[in-house]
């Protein structure tokens, strides 16, 4: 029998050498399960299940805040730890710089930006409020959100009120627009001759609602404003080709729908844009036209960079496109049985190019935050409950190891309380 060293060794050169080895195989030390190829759609997904370890104690929900990453990535993850905690200043000194600009490369290209046009940094906040914060802002300037946008680059946006005495202008964007039209307009009407920046979200947080930012940004650049773009819960849920969007800024976290580990995100800025914004903090780079003077943020956790590389291997094995029908068809499995029962409201349009994997649903009697409560105690189903702006309801974001028997679970949970109520 191998002793517990010669056991960890193995379990390190394992993980370095395989692409995707799933964690239940490598802890037993047996070999991989069975390959990715299978006969049927169904028997693929029950396939990508077998990559993640799941939680017993309940049906899991919640995937929006952090979509956790699937054990194959987590076995890449713990060797590049190990690799950097081995070679220690040496790998700090020496390729820390060079490998995470080849990842930035590969990223750029997976999300239709160019290396030269991206920063890889630790969230989707960070990337956005770079831009909000760092925007050469001038007394009387205007800015544009929604209602809907999340709240700390909302909060941000108000700090630059104090700060420069820049003014706001909230929009509300409707549950059910009758068209991309209607959301246009709804953003154009808030334009005036002092307006700078807008802020739009590719998807909404809370609802799941997908808005037409080409359209929007096709609008706003007629008026001089930039658009700025909160793609949080975009890429690696469905394609996104950025360039296509023609937008100005464009933030998003990477530990979300990427399955990148936790404390990962990216920022583009438009070529001609970056010469515009100031640095949160200084840099050695002082070229002005260069994106990497807006990313310094000292001694970083360099194999969370290493791991978006394994992410993207992993998303490319399964297919964006393949993804993004999984979770829409998760989507509307469950929701299209919800949206016509007495005392349950889908807080999502039912469009399919308005929507993917998210949706918001909620019983009119019920508060949200009790509704989310009462699914994780009686029924051991986890989720979130939202009661703000136009929305209230549990965010229910299924992933791609969620299987209709789980979502059955959670209709008839959801069926019970409406009448219950």
């Amino acid at each position: 029998m191998m002793n517990k060293r010669q056991f960890l060794t193995n379990i390190g050169k394992a993980a370095f050498t395989l692409p995707f080895l799933p964690y239940s195989s490598v802890v037993k030390g047996a070999a991989p399960t069975k390959s990715y190829v299978t006969k049927t759609e169904d028997d693929f997904w029950l396939r990508i299940r077998e990559d993640y370890l799941l939680k017993p104690d309940y049906i899991n929900l919640e995937n929006g805040y952090y979509n956790f990453i699937p054990t194959p990535i987590m076995m890449k993850y713990i060797d590049h730890l190990k690799m950097v905690n081995y070679e220690a200043s040496y790998y700090m000194r020496t390729v820390q710089w060079d490998n995470k600009a080849s990842v930035r490369d590969r990223l750029a290209k997976f999300v239709g930006s160019t290396p030269e046009e991206l920063v890889i940094t630790r969230n989707a906040t960070e990337s956005l409020d770079l831009i909000i914060g760092g925007y050469p802002w001038k007394k009387g300037d205007e800015a544009i959100y929604a209602l809907q946008d999340y709240g700390s680059m909302k909060d941000h946006f108000e700090l630059m009120v104090k700060k420069y005495g820049i003014k706001t202008a909230v929009v509300d964007v409707p549950n059910y627009p009758e068209s991309d039209e209607e959301l246009v307009a709804l953003y154009e009407k808030a334009i005036t001759p002092k307006t700078r920046l807008m802020m739009v979200s590719h998807m909404i947080n809370i609802t799941g609602h997908i808005l037409p930012i080409r359209k929007i940004c096709d609008m706003a650049h007629k008026y001089g404003v930039e658009v700025l773009v909160d793609g949080a819960h975009c890429i690696g849920h469905f394609k996104v080709d950025i360039k296509a969007l023609n937008c100005d800024y464009y933030g998003t976290s990477l530990h979300k729908w990427l399955s990148v580990p936790l404390g990962s995100g990216m920022l583009h800025v438009a070529k001609d844009k970056i010469t515009k914004i100031w640095p949160l903090f200084t840099d050695w780079e002082n070229d002005s036209d260069l994106i990497q003077r807006l990313n310094h943020t000292g001694t970083l956790p360099v194999h969370t960079d290493l791991a978006v590389n394994d992410a993207l291997d992993y998303i490319e094995m399964i297919g964006i496109e393949r993804k993004q029908e999984r979770l829409q068809f998760l989507q509307k499995y469950w929701s299209d049985k919800l949206r016509n029962e007495p005392n349950i409201t889908v807080n999502t349009p039912v469009e399919m190019q308005r929507s993917c994997g998210i949706a918001n649903v909620g019983i009119s009697s019920m508060d949200a935050k009790e509704l989310a409560a009462q699914l994780l105690s009686e029924f051991k189903i986890f989720t979130v409950g939202v009661d703000y702006a136009n929305v209230k309801g549990c965010r229910i974001t299924p992933n791609v190891y969620t299987t209709t028997d789980e979502l059955d679970s959670f209709v008839t949970a959801m069926k019970t309380m409406a009448k219950r109520s």
